[in-house]
């Protein structure tokens, strides 16, 4: 295993507070797709002046590419770069034209042909995770090709996730999957049947979209969020409405976002809320700023709310 960089603690064992040691409370973040227009140095500085612990960092052509051939050397500036600015990270791995130039988001874990491909970014994103100290890689499955049933949906994709977990493991990283509307892994239960056909990996975990749970899931997104943070490792923070898979800024959507971050709070999450509003990079110094004040003033309410919960006296009966 490589040696962390100068200035990182070794990688702890995977779980819930892998990488850096974990903040009292969760870290607000933001989405390098939503800063696509920026250089990464550059972003980072701007998300630290705003007052960001952390970033979701999606490897892609302008901020890291993980084909590079000096890979190696360009992780290492990144790395001294986190560092220097005090950002925790978490790396992302759902660039759209990463792997093809035509077609968005393909090849995917569960593709005809090319899944290969898939399996070798993973695979390069656990790397560059265990040498930027990163606590998570993010990954999703993808959308099931026209024609293709389920059963060979599911069987493509514990193909696929098998091969990376040893890779996770070696690395003291942990698999944030996410459910992501209108792909075969859509909701909070189907990761838990994934990680159940692979035999609850400790490496294996979930990350969970706050503005997806609004959008798909039946249940209250507090109470899904209730039901599975035990294995919530990573989190991604957007607006979005009943029905319509549109990332929209904090206050434009349906999302109620106190008591989410409350029930956040009541599972011990300590991880990034991540800002993820990848359409946004045309305005996205602004947006950044705006959402930051909003991430803040609601998670400040569910702080309030949470300590006035715990300190409430009981009523006799």
């Amino acid at each position: 295993m490589t040696p962390p960089p100068p200035g990182r603690p070794p990688v702890p064992p995977p779980g819930p507070s892998a990488g850096r040691a974990p903040a009292a409370r969760p870290t607000l973040a933001y989405g390098t797709n939503g800063m696509a227009d920026h250089r990464l140095a550059d972003a980072v500085a701007l998300l630290a002046d705003l007052g960001y612990g952390g970033v979701a960092l999606t490897l892609d052509h302008q901020h890291l590419d993980p084909f590079a051939d000096d890979l190696a050397t360009r992780t290492r500036d990144v790395a001294r770069l986190l560092d220097r600015h005090g950002m925790r990270v978490v790396v992302e791995t759902g660039a759209r034209y990463l792997l093809d130039p035509r077609r968005k988001h393909e090849p995917t874990l569960v593709s005809a042909e090319g899944r290969g491909r898939r399996v070798d970014l993973l695979r390069r994103a656990v790397a560059v995770a265990r040498d930027l100290g990163a606590e998570v890689v993010h990954l999703w499955s993808g959308v099931l090709p026209a024609g293709t049933s389920p059963e060979d949906g599911w069987e493509r994709l514990v193909e696929g996730v098998t091969q990376v977990l040893p890779d996770a493991e070696r690395a003291g990283v942990v698999l944030g999957f996410e459910p992501e509307p209108g792909m075969l892994v859509e909701r909070a239960d189907d990761v838990v049947t994934l990680r159940r056909l692979l035999g609850d990996p400790p490496s294996l975990a979930a990350t969970l979209d706050l503005g997806h749970l609004r959008c798909v899931e039946d249940a209250e997104p507090p109470e899904v969020v209730r039901g599975h943070g035990a294995h919530v490792v990573h989190v991604q923070v957007d607006d979005m409405r009943r029905g319509v898979h549109e990332h929209l800024e904090l206050g434009e959507g349906e999302v109620d976002l106190p008591p989410l971050l409350a029930a956040l709070l009541d599972v011990g999450y300590q991880g990034l809320l991540s800002v993820e509003l990848p359409r946004h990079s045309h305005a996205a110094a602004a947006v950044a700023g705006r959402s930051f004040r909003a991430l803040d003033a609601a998670l400040r309410a569910a702080l309030c709310e949470t300590r006035m919960l715990r300190t409430r006296p009981e009523v006799p009966a």
